[in-house]
């Protein structure tokens, strides 16, 4: 529990620094990761649960190897050695993909993220998940995700699309269209189920059942 409240308080003392993954140390991206993944890992008791056995932060580290390598001028190494990580851990991430700071992959296994993908700060993605492209073959073909978004297991984002900051994609879903920021989509094709954008105050609790009521005349004040 100490250990989960002090990745909780580094977590509140980082969210006033403003620097990008290319301008911070690798290994202190690497440190914010396995934090993040502690926070978010319920079965995780410490830290050293996730730097030995969390095969989806293994996956997030190698990527910031490889794409720290692709960036400064070592592509061939980079393609080489994510290849060896696809056939060791199960998943395909090509190096010169840009991911946030304090990206979580749990589980991990069957993970594909493309080429031109662009993922924000404090994004967690489930196994299965694969952020593809729609047939377009130059530029910019893969999605772009803002921050704090969570993409649940076995969901398909396509295309140069754009999921915007706390937005949530169901399991299972195929997203082929941009999605707002703070909504809930799910289905084939993806569809809003879930709107969160109003931030003003709610009349009403979101759990709030009027039959609860004793009042009759109450009850059909608060359903009409």
């Amino acid at each position: 529990m100490s250990a989960r409240l002090a990745a909780r308080a580094a977590g509140v003392a980082s969210a006033s620094d403003m620097r990008t993954v290319d301008e911070m140390p690798l290994f202190e991206v690497m440190r914010e990761d396995a934090r993040a993944a502690l926070e978010r890992d319920p079965a995780a008791n410490s830290i050293w649960d996730i730097v030995l056995y969390s095969t989806g932060t293994h996956i997030v580290w190698a990527h910031r190897r490889h794409h720290w390598l692709y960036t400064h001028g070592m592509r061939g190494l980079a393609l080489l050695l994510a290849k060896r990580t696809r056939r060791r851990l199960g998943a395909d991430i090509f190096p010169s993909a840009q991911i946030g700071r304090r990206f979580t992959i749990d589980h991990g296994i069957g993970v594909v993220i493309g080429a031109t993908s662009i993922i924000g700060d404090d994004c967690l993605v489930y196994q299965g998940v694969t952020f593809g492209m729609t047939g377009k073959h130059g530029g910019k073909r893969h999605p772009t995700l803002g921050n704090n978004v969570m993409v649940g297991a076995g969901a398909i984002v396509l295309g140069d699309i754009t999921v915007g900051d706390n937005a949530k994609v169901a399991a299972g879903s195929v997203v082929v269209h941009d999605v707002p920021c703070d909504v809930t989509v799910a289905g084939v094709p993806a569809k809003v189920v879930r709107d969160r954008r109003f931030s003003g105050p709610h009349l009403v609790e979101d759990d709030f059942d009027p039959s609860e009521l004793d009042d009759e005349n109450i009850r059909w004040s608060c359903t009409l």
